[in-house]
Formats: C-alpha cells, sequence, structure tokens
C-alpha cells in the first residue's frame, strides 16, 4: 500500500500528488509499488528492499545522498486467546527530495506518528529530521505501551495459575517470555541507531536536535530497563510455578504409594487364605470376621503411621 503525505503548519496531512518535502508511506508494498517509487524518487533498489527482510537488524547505511535508517518496531500477533509480541524492521529512506518509509506489515506505528504530529514536534518534511524524531519518539512510546500491557497479562496469567495449573496459561506465560526476548534485542539494536545519529555523522543535529534526541533516548532506554525487569520477573515466575508442579508431583506419587501400601496388606492376607493348604483359623466358624478384622487393623495402623509422616 503506497500513501502519500505532507506537512502543513508542523502536522501530517494526506497529499495527493508526489513533490518536494513528501513522505511517501509503503506498507506490504507490491512489485509495481516499489518500481514506481525507485523509478519516480530515484531510490536504491537495496534501500526498499532491505526493510522487507524480517531478519534484517537496526542499523544505519549512507549511499551518495541517499541515507537509509532501519529501525525495529513492535508488532503484536495474536494466536486464539495467547498474545505474542515480536518486532519488524521499518525503514526510512531520506533523500533531497523526499522521505520513504517501507514496512513489511500494517502497523499501529503510523497512525501514531499522523496523531503526534504538530504535538510532540512540528514536522516539516523539507528538513527530515523532524521527522525523524517523531517517528522515533512514537516507536519509542509504541514500546512501552505495550511493556505496560504485557505487565497486566503477566498478573492476569498469575491469577490464572493460581487457580490450576494448565499447559494453557504456562504457553501464555512463554509465549509472553519470548515477546519480551524480542522487544530487548529489538530496543538494545534501535539505541545503537539512536547513539549514532546523536554523533552528527549522519545527519546535521543543533543543539535544540540534540536535546530532543536525548529525549527520544530516555524513552527507549526506559524501554529496555522495562523490558529487562518483566524478562527477569517472567523468568522467576517460570521457575517458581516449575518447581511448584514438581512438588505437587511428588505430594501426589508419595500419597498414592502409601495408598498402595495400605491396600496390598489386606490383599495379601486374602490371598493367603486363599491357598489351598492348611491355614490357622480355618476350621473356626468365625475365621472370616477374624481375618477381615486383623486385616482392618493393620490397615489402619499403617494408615496413621502415614498420616503421622504426612504422608497422608
Amino acid at each position: 500500500m503506497l500513501k502519500l503525505y505532507a506537512s502543513e503548519n508542523g502536522f501530517l496531512v494526506p497529499a495527493e500528488r508526489p513533490g518536494p518535502g513528501t513522505w511517501v508511506s509503503l506498507t506490504a508494498p507490491s512489485e509495481e509499488e516499489l518500481r514506481f517509487v525507485e523509478t519516480r524518487f530515484g531510490i536504491l533498489p537495496d534501500f526498499l528492499k532491505y526493510p522487507l527482510d524480517e531478519e534484517e537488524r537496526p542499523r544505519i547505511e549512507v549511499e551518495g545522498k541517499q541515507l537509509l535508517i532501519i529501525f525495529h518496531i513492535p508488532d503484536p500477533r495474536h494466536e486464539g486467546d495467547i498474545i505474542r509480541y515480536e518486532t519488524v524492521p521499518l525503514g526510512i529512506v531520506i533523500t533531497e527530495e523526499v522521505v520513504v518509509t517501507v514496512c513489511l506489515k500494517e502497523n499501529l506505528l503510523f497512525e501514531e506518528v499522523l496523531a503526534q504530529s504538530g504535538r510532540f514536534i512540528k514536522v516539516d518534511l523539507e528538513h527530515p529530521v523532524s521527522f525523524l524524531f517523531l517517528v522515533f519518539y512514537c516507536v519509542a512510546n509504541l514500546y512501552l505501551r505495550y511493556l505496560r500491557l504485557i505487565d497486566r497479562l503477566i498478573e492476569d496469567y498469575e491469577r490464572e495459575l493460581h487457580r490450576s495449573f494448565r499447559n494453557r496459561e504456562l504457553l501464555k506465560i512463554l509465549s509472553l517470555e519470548k515477546s519480551l526476548v524480542y522487544f530487548n534485542t529489538a530496543l538494545r539494536g534501535n539505541d545503537v541507531v539512536l547513539t549514532r545519529i546523536q554523533s552528527g555523522r549522519y545527519v546535521r543535529l543543533s543543539d535544540e536536535d540534540l536535546e530532543v534526541l536525548e529525549d527520544i533516548q530516555i524513552e527507549n532506554r526506559q524501554a529496555i530497563e522495562m523490558a529487562k525487569i518483566y524478562s527477569d520477573i517472567l523468568s522467576g515466575t517460570m521457575d517458581a510455578y516449575a518447581s511448584i508442579i514438581g512438588n505437587n508431583l511428588n505430594i501426589v506419587m508419595k500419597f498414592l504409594t502409601a495408598l498402595a501400601i495400605v491396600l496390598a496388606l489386606p490383599t495379601m492376607i486374602s490371598s493367603i487364605y486363599g491357598m489351598n493348604i492348611r491355614l490357622p483359623l480355618q476350621d473356626n466358624p468365625h475365621a472370616f470376621w477374624i481375618i477381615m478384622s486383623i486385616s482392618f487393623a493393620v490397615s489402619i495402623l499403617l494408615t496413621l503411621y502415614f498420616i503421622k509422616k504426612r504422608l497422608f
């Protein structure tokens, strides 16, 4: 999908025709759209294809008068009632004429960018630094929003686990743990990109720009710390529940073993008296009740012993 935007009074608004100072947004682009942007704006083909590789890492690349910045943005995925978060690359190509963003999937980030334009910073696409900072700020905020949601999901899943130990709840927690690994890796890569931009080697920055960039780095590093904290909490939670499940299994096995021993003695006595040989009390008219009483007495004594040893 190809969309065009222009900047007016610091805000991003839809544009009908491409021209100088235009934001060209490519989301899950077709081959025809890629060829159009490549031909119309002279964008390097590799700069348009790199962000479409889901494994592409955050980085900066310069070729001639074109600058490519690859950032990783959060990507929520739903599988039934299980929510998993991964990340996808976002490519930002800056030329003398336009700014092009390339992403292989539709994402909430672009709605956030449009909503925050003119609020966090006034955008002038003819000076794309402001647009870059707006995108970086929205990416950091999106990570923070999803991390707060993950925190609430952790609490919900823990409450479910307190009620019942089922594989479904454990799989939900495992999916969140994997999500935090993706987030932590992507955020650290993004932080490297922000640090390289701060050096001023790729984009000219004024003192005011540096202050804004520092604010964005603070947001990004806060997201890194939150992801690390939640990851540590989840790791500890999984270890604790694994120990609890193992302990519960041991308790059940001990109970079943003690129960089997209690039931085995009456069975053994009745089996002995079922043999076709001379046995004590076999001529006694009350032999059945005597043998049953002895069996029950032995079972009761064993039961009391196991209760004392806390096996029951």
